[in-house]
Order: C-alpha cells, then structure tokens, then sequence
C-alpha cells in the first residue's frame, strides 16, 4: 500500500509539472491555455479508463480507448523529457526566457518534437527483427533442428487478430521443426482473444507450439488462459518437461505462482540438450548451477522505450539479447509484441531463430 501511495503521488506531482507547463507555454490567453491543458488532462484520463473500465466498452471501443489512452503514457514521458531539458537551457540562457511562456514558436517546437518522436517509435515497433543464434551441442540430436522463440505476444485490445496472423506468418516462414514462447501471450483480458478467435491463427502454425505462464496470464486469469491454450492447440508447460528430438524442453512456472519448482529439481535425470523457458529473468545463476544448455526468457521488453531501457539495464544482469554463463546460453528476448503504447525507440520488437546441431 505504501508503495501505491509513493507511484500515485509521483504521477501527481509529473502531471502537474508537466501540466503546468503546457497552460504557460499555451498563447492568445485563456481560452488556447485552457484548450491545450484541458486535452492533454482528457488524454490521460483515457489512460485511466483503458486501464480500468475495458471490460465494460464494447470490444472495438475497448480497442480504441486503450490504444489511445496507453499513447498518452509515451507523450507524457517525453513531453515530461522535453520540459525539463528545456528548463535547464532556459536556466543556463541557452533558450530565451520567452521560448517556454506564451509562445506560439516554444509550443508548436516541442509538441512537434514529441510528435515525431511518437511517430519514429510507432514505425519502429511496427518493423519486427529477425534475430538467429546457431549452438553445436555435444548431446545427441536426432536432427539439426530450427526453433523459434518469441515471448510477450501481448495479445488483446491492442495486438489484434490480424497483428497475430503477420507474426504467425513470419513464424511459419521459417518452417520451423518447433515453436517456443516465453510467456505473457494473453496480455491483461481474454475477452477480445476468445470474442476474435485468436486461437484459429494459432493452430496455423506449422510446427509444434509450447509455452509457459507470463505474469500477464495472472493478471488476465490463469485458467481462462489455459482453456485458450489448449483451445489453440499449444501445450503449457507448467513446472513440468517437454522431450523432442533429443531436446529437453522445460517449462517453468511464473514468480507469481504461489509455488513453483527449482531449476534444478526440474532438470534433474535430463540427459538431452535442456532449454528453460522461464518467462521473468531473474537469477540466471540457477541455470548455470543447474547445468541447462540454453534458457530463454522475456518479459522485460528491455523497457520499451529510452530512457527506460536504462532502467531495465540496471535491474537485470541481462535485459535483452544473447548472454553466457560459463557453459549455458542465454537469450533474453524484448518481444514480439508489447504491453500498452505501440512505440519503442531505443528496442526492438523481435523474434529469435535458434539453429541446433551435434557436433561432428
């Protein structure tokens, strides 16, 4: 609760910066001060009715209130960016004391600023990035074998139907012998996924599909989620093993669950080549210790956007890409889809192509 009380008074205490700034930047007096303040105010609180009302809207009035209201959560970061900035250079006399006060010119430079920058994020979250990793295994295969890896889909409101039709797509390309997802398919409602028949785009996919719990399947319902899962012909792995091929495929339950295995316990008598899926990345010595070949994780989005991914640099040993630990691979993916605002800038929306073979 304690915690709650601090991020609420800190998102007051921004908008009112920000807030403020936007009715002193605004000119020609009180009626363009109150216009400009009022429709940023009336965006955020699309923010909040996305956030908390969705599931009284109809599904397409659902879709555009969330999408419009996550939006507004990036132009508030960046407007917030901006200002200060411009608060600074205007301190040190690098901007005119006019520029951030009744100014036609301060106001048009930085929403327009903001602007391009939304729209930069927009087509980069939109331009998906193949990445490829090729590991030679000691450990018998019965094949070389191409697996796909994706994690945070994020399905609903905002990644739609025809979304998940380009990714599967893009999946089936690569004729892959599997498919792996690192959790946090579903992004907060099964309402849109199950009222749109998601899992018909599912079952398109032309190889075997295996997934574990994200948080977001939690914050959704998990059992809804397994119901969709089994609908859409995916098998969850919930602390539990998968054998394909000569691969170990272990599915590790989410940190949310109220119980779940240890690394070790889950790998103990494995004799093929072992890859976790293990949606949040934390503790990736456990892997090491335990001697897993390769782990995949997601759920960080490496933030998303700059300066976020700073953040996400700093809380993680590993927020994004491919990592080792002695003899254990690592690949921490930023996702194929995204939570909230369609936008990334400074990260990629991405899926991995994992090429395997033994030895010669």
């Amino acid at each position: 609760m304690k915690v709650f009380v601090i991020i609420l008074a800190l998102i007051v205490a921004l908008t009112g910066y920000v807030g403020w700034h936007m009715w002193r930047i605004a000119p020609m007096g009180w009626p363009m001060k109150l216009t400009v303040t009022g429709l940023f105010l009336l965006w955020m609180a699309s923010f909040f009715v996305g956030f908390f009302m969705t599931e009284r809207l109809s599904v397409p009035l659902a879709t555009v209130v969330y999408e419009v209201g996550t939006t507004w959560l990036i132009a508030f970061l960046y407007l917030f960016i901006v200002f200060l900035v411009a608060d600074f250079a205007s301190l040190v006399h690098l901007l005119p004391k006019g520029f951030l006060k009744d100014s036609w010119a301060g106001m048009s430079s930085i929403l327009g600023l903001v602007t391009m920058v939304m729209l930069l994020g927009g087509m980069q979250y939109h331009r998906k990035q193949r990445e490829e990793l090729f590991i030679a295994t000691d450990k018998h295969l019965e094949k070389p074998l191409t697996i796909v890896l994706a994690s945070d889909l994020h399905i609903g409101y905002h990644n739609r139907r025809t979304e998940l039709a380009r990714w599967v797509d893009l999946i089936n390309a690569e004729q892959p012998d599997l498919v792996l997802i690192g959790g946090d398919i579903i992004d907060r409602s099964l309402r849109p996924v199950t009222e749109g028949n998601y899992a018909e785009e599912f079952r398109r996919i032309q190889a075997p599909v295996y997934t574990v719990l994200g948080n977001h399947e939690f914050f959704s319902n998990v059992e809804q989620a397994e119901r969709f899962f089994a609908d859409a012909d995916i098998v969850l792995l919930k602390d539990s093993v998968a054998h394909f091929k000569g691969v170990d495929v272990i599915g590790r339950n989410d940190r949310m669950a109220r119980h779940r295995a240890s690394v070790k316990d889950l790998a103990a008598g494995l004799d093929g080549f072992t890859i976790l899926l293990d949606h949040q990345p934390y503790h990736l010595e456990d892997a090491e210790k335990s001697g897993i070949d390769f782990q995949f994780s997601g759920h960080t989005h490496r933030g998303q956007v700059w300066p976020i991914s700073w953040v996400t640099d700093a809380m993680y040993e590993k927020s994004w890409g491919h990592h080792q630990r002695g003899e254990t691979h690592y690949y921490i993916s930023s996702g194929l889809g995204i939570w909230g605002p369609k936008i990334r800038l400074g990260t990629q929306s991405e899926y991995l192509v994992l090429r395997l073979e033994t030895k010669i």
